[in-house]
């Protein structure tokens, strides 16, 4: 079974400012409340290894998510592809802009390699949407 969740940010803000948080993999990182820690592995290919944590029986305390930007457009678009032996997760960030706000079209696939995976971000995907618009409006200086 895959998890497949999409939401769409508006901000006042320059499409080149929402560019420097969702082209960034330390940023992204940080706004998703079950990376317990990271690692930059490659700053200039996006890579970066996520130890996450799933509270899913049989899975233990953290699992580590090799992730990597596949395509990067700047400043309009940024795809990143994790993969784990518990998942594999892939997050297109799509960046339009009529001159005066910005739109971030997001869209997040999880596809479950053990049970429950999918349950788990079926149930915290909305949550974890909402930390990742609160941590960009934050780094632009906005409130919701």
């Amino acid at each position: 079974m895959t998890v497949r969740v999409e939401r769409t940010f508006t901000f006042d803000a320059p499409a080149e400012e929402v560019w420097a948080f969702i082209s960034d993999p330390q940023k992204r990182a940080e706004a998703i409340s079950v990376v317990e820690s990271y690692e930059i592995t490659d700053e200039e290919g996006g890579a970066a290894t996520w130890q996450v944590s799933l509270p899913i029986p049989g899975v233990g305390a953290t699992v580590p998510i090799e992730t990597e930007d596949v395509n990067c457009e700047p400043p309009h678009a940024v795809k990143f592809v994790g993969k784990s032996t518990a998942l594999r997760v892939t997050g297109t960030h799509t960046i339009e802009t009529d001159g005066e706000t910005t739109t971030l079209h997001n869209e997040f696939v999880v596809d479950g390699r053990i049970p429950g995976v999918e349950r788990f971000f079926k149930k915290n995907f909305e949550t974890e949407l909402d930390n990742l618009e609160a941590a960009l409006r934050e780094d632009l200086g906005q409130t919701a």
